[in-house]
């Protein structure tokens, strides 16, 4: 398999899985800092969704940094397997939570106009916000890992 940036054991690939791990765990902070977040649904799957991401892009990271550490190649087809299918699913579920809790964001707070409290509304954008950058890194690197898993 091809050793190219982005890919387990890497530094551009470890980069990738803390940014991911660091945008969905701020959208958790943000989102989880209002007062009233669990009176909307999609609210309350975006944290479920991010809270996946945290876990996976860590445990992740931690591969990819005990890889560098040890100058150990991580292109075992069956762990890439498992990259990919792990990836997938969870930029999956991060796109459907952010563009669920976006929808509800401009639905209520400026369709609606039913958002009174300034501030509060301003942090379901940021997290909605930073739950989209969780998802634009996640795909980032299931691109990678589907094309080490297609370039072996």
């Amino acid at each position: 398999m091809k050793d190219f940036p982005g890919t387990p054991g890497t530094l551009t690939g470890l980069v990738l899985r803390l940014s991911q791990c660091i945008f969905a765990a701020a959208s958790i902070a943000a989102m989880g800092t209002t007062p009233s977040f669990f009176n909307f649904t999609a609210f309350c799957y975006l944290i479920a969704s991010m809270g996946l991401q945290v876990i996976w892009s860590f445990v992740l990271a931690l591969l990819d940094a005990y890889a560098l550490v040890r100058k150990k190649v991580l292109h075992n087809p069956v762990l890439v397997s498992l990259f990919v299918v792990g990836d997938w699913v969870t930029a999956t579920l991060s796109l459907a939570a952010a563009s669920a809790s976006a929808g509800v964001a401009v639905l209520y707070f400026n369709d609606v106009g039913s958002c009174k409290f300034g501030e509060e509304c301003q942090k379901y954008q940021i997290s909605v916000a930073l739950a989209f950058l969780s998802w634009i890194t996640i795909l980032i690197s299931s691109l990678i890992m589907l094309w080490l898993l297609a370039a072996r």
